[in-house]
């Protein structure tokens, strides 16, 4: 049985952590090598090198109401996507509400974390912090690492000839970039086309002479906003969505998927990307293809080598004069505070069972919290995560056997990549791997059983946005406000919007109709639900004929 926990950061997932820990009775310790909670979202013009943060410019790529913790909304006045500041005071009031700062060492580092020797039966954890020079020694019953992805940038000067040896300009890490001024007036290379680098070369753009902006694999570029103006991850990311991906054949979802995209603009035409490559990577930016198409950001292939002052590219092409080359080429996982045994092990985040305990530990005293790529809110994913965390230390889940364990984590194993940096194979599906671990909690909801019970709120969970209120609905840690959460969350999203009020709009009962019409189709899909005669049933696509 878990008493006390050592929580390692408190950013997002750190504080999330403390709060299940308390949930299930347990005494959290948060360490934070720095002076205040937020991690990687507490923006510094002045932060220390080994401390990363986000760039001054920086919004979040999911909606507020996507990544919001499950039992504490964003305030309705804030907007759906948010500035770091604004999520930094989120932070603030999440802690503030459910007095977690009384459970952080501030300006205290985790020098290391090793196996106590009496492990084997214990399963504790020796911890030794330091605290403006002096160390000190701690002794755990388990572990929660929450330092997250970006820890130490993956920067492959070997793979550029000459960027070290002959290039006279400047070369960086994005990890470096705060904002674009001092670029003005520069030719700019970045390096590396994912949402880091494709954010940087569109804001450079606006001060640099000219932005050039290298990438190895095909991307498409997709919108925070959808087609009729609201944030579109809480469109897309449904159950009703989850289940045609699941029923229909990945073939046809290709099709529909890419065409959706092309609709906005043809990829292939601006380079970007085709249907018929074999490997995709996805993007959040609204302004890139108009930087392209005013010539302010120009897309180039991967580098072949630099010479003293320009970039050649594989496709022969070389661009002189250039005067700062910006390295977008992302982390690699570094826990320096691990014992090599453990450490060892971490070559991705699926050599974790379900991408949070090691497997082969004697004792499951260990979890890696926000480790994880998805498809959508990581912070609402690191949650659920230290959900069931908390309740496996207290004793209220029960882990596989290890064998069973190891063969799940095997049977998962990403295939070989290039390169370390680019982690497209290891994104899981946002609604699959939050369900998932929702069902070892005990807290996913039925949408069979609330169709029966609450036709209104089963409608609103099925073909509404899948946001993180449906996991306390029902189960340990339910909340009595996660029915209303649900039924006002596009109140909340719409509030920020009417600053200014059109006379005559159409009224918002108007809306009421799309759940009658969706009401015959839900319960047609209750229906092939309830057929299904095993979890592994996967049912022909003229069920929906």
């Amino acid at each position: 049985m878990v008493h006390r926990v050592a929580v390692i950061g408190a950013g997002a997932s750190g504080l999330t952590s403390i709060k299940c820990c308390l949930d299930e009775g347990l005494e959290p310790t948060c360490f934070e090598r720095s002076e205040d909670i937020g991690g990687l979202w507490r923006f510094a013009d002045d932060a220390d090198g080994e401390r990363v943060t986000v760039y001054r410019s920086v919004i979040t790529n999911t909606s507020k109401e996507m990544s919001c913790f499950s039992d504490f909304p964003c305030p309705e006045d804030f907007p759906s996507f948010l500035p770091h500041s604004l999520l930094l005071e989120y932070f603030c009031m999440y802690a503030r509400h459910f007095q977690l700062l009384r459970h952080i060492r501030f300006k205290t580092t985790a020098l290391s974390v090793r196996k106590r020797p009496d492990f084997d039966s214990s399963g504790q954890w020796e911890v030794v912090t330091e605290t403006e020079g002096i160390q000190e020694s701690h002794v755990f019953d388990a572990v929660m690492v929450c330092t997250g992805h970006f820890q130490k940038p993956h920067l492959p000067l070997a793979s550029f000839p000459g960027i070290e040896t002959r290039f006279r300009g400047r070369y960086l890490h994005s990890l470096e970039y705060k904002d674009a001024e001092t670029f003005r007036g520069k030719r700019v290379l970045v390096v590396g086309i994912g949402n880091t680098g494709c954010d940087i070369a569109v804001e450079l753009s606006r001060v640099a002479t000219k932005v050039f902006l290298s990438g190895r694999s095909s991307t498409w570029v997709i919108s925070r906003v959808s087609d009729h103006g609201l944030p579109r991850d809480m469109i897309s990311t449904t159950r009703f969505n989850h289940f045609l991906d699941w029923l229909l054949p990945s073939a046809i979802m290709k099709r529909i998927m890419f065409q959706k995209l092309n609709s906005w603009f043809n990829h292939e035409t601006y380079g970007l990307a085709s249907v018929k490559s074999p490997n995709f990577n996805f993007i959040v930016n609204e302004e890139l293809p108009f930087c392209m198409l005013s010539g302010t950001v120009v897309l180039k292939s991967n580098v072949k080598e630099f010479t003293e002052n320009s970039a050649v590219f594989e496709d022969g092409t070389t661009e002189e004069n250039i005067d700062v080359v910006v390295f977008a080429t992302g982390y690699v996982f570094s826990f320096p505070f691990l014992e090599e045994s453990v450490s060892s092990s971490l070559k991705n985040n699926r050599t974790l069972y379900k991408c949070i305990f090691p497997p082969q530990l004697e004792r499951p005293t260990l979890a890696f919290i926000g480790l994880i790529s998805l498809t959508g809110s990581v912070m609402a994913a690191a949650e659920i995560q230290a959900r069931w965390v908390a309740g496996v230390f207290a004793g209220v889940y029960k882990l596989p056997p290890a064998s069973r364990m190891m063969a799940d984590v095997l049977k998962k194993q990403p295939p070989a990549e290039r390169n370390p940096s680019e982690r497209k194979s290891l994104k899981l599906n946002f609604i699959g791997y939050t369900s998932e671990i929702a069902s070892f909690a005990g807290v996913k909801p039925s949408v069979l059983r609330l169709l029966l019970t609450d036709p209104r709120l089963a409608l609103a969970v099925f073909f509404g946005p899948c946001t993180s209120y449906q996991y306390r609905l029902v189960g340990r840690g339910q909340w009595s406000g996660a029915r209303t959460a649900i039924l006002t969350q596009w109140q909340r999203v719409l509030k920020p919007l009417r600053t200014r009020v059109i006379k005559d709009s159409a009224s918002p009962h108007s809306w009421c109709w799309l759940g009658l019409l969706a009401l015959p189709v839900a319960l047609v899909v209750g229906f092939i639900l309830s057929k299904c005669p095993q979890p592994g049933w996967v049912p022909r696509a003229k069920f929906l004929l």
